[in-house]
């Protein structure tokens, strides 16, 4: 069998479980990691010409659903779930390609706001059209498949509390 048709994960459980238990954990944690690789890879090609990685088309896409189009960043982190460091990081490149702007906020002297520009929803709705034309990189698996795969791991996100 040539190494292009050797499934290296099946092969790595294989060895797993001639020295340790675990392995349908071990099978599924390996290959929910290595899928997870290769569809940030594919997201961020199609977002690339667009001058987003997906870290980034995600704050965009958080600031469409504003009613104002603008979020302190604070709630920026907490709801895509980041540290504030990446959250600064993440608008500063967004404020640099003109998609969103930093202002004070009115109502909290302390905090910043991250408002999205016209520039800002234009790229997000190019964007979008690419992913979804895409199926976001998982269109090998079909609706009810997708929809199978969000249920199974609803309650690992459950267990650490993403929710």
């Amino acid at each position: 069998m040539s190494a292009r048709h050797l499934d290296f994960i099946d092969e790595a459980a294989r060895q797993w479980g001639r020295r340790w238990d675990g392995v349908p954990a071990m099978h599924a944690v390996t290959s929910l990691m290595r899928v997870q690789q290769l569809v940030i890879g594919r997201l961020d090609a199609l977002l690339r010409p667009h001058g987003l990685t997906f870290a980034r088309y995600e704050a965009l896409v958080l600031l469409t659903f504003s009613s104002r189009g603008s979020l302190p960043l604070g709630k920026v982190g907490e709801r895509l779930q980041v540290h504030p460091t990446s959250v600064t990081s993440i608008v500063r490149r967004l404020e640099a390609s003109g998609f969103v702007v930093r202002r004070d906020s009115p109502s909290d002297g302390r905090a910043v706001l991250a408002e999205i520009t016209d520039e800002g929803r234009a790229v997000v709705e190019r964007a979008t059209v690419d992913l979804t034309s895409a199926d976001f990189g998982l269109g090998a698996l079909d609706d009810d498949a997708l929809t199978q795969l969000s249920e199974l791991l609803r309650p690992v996100r459950r267990e650490a509390g993403d929710f």
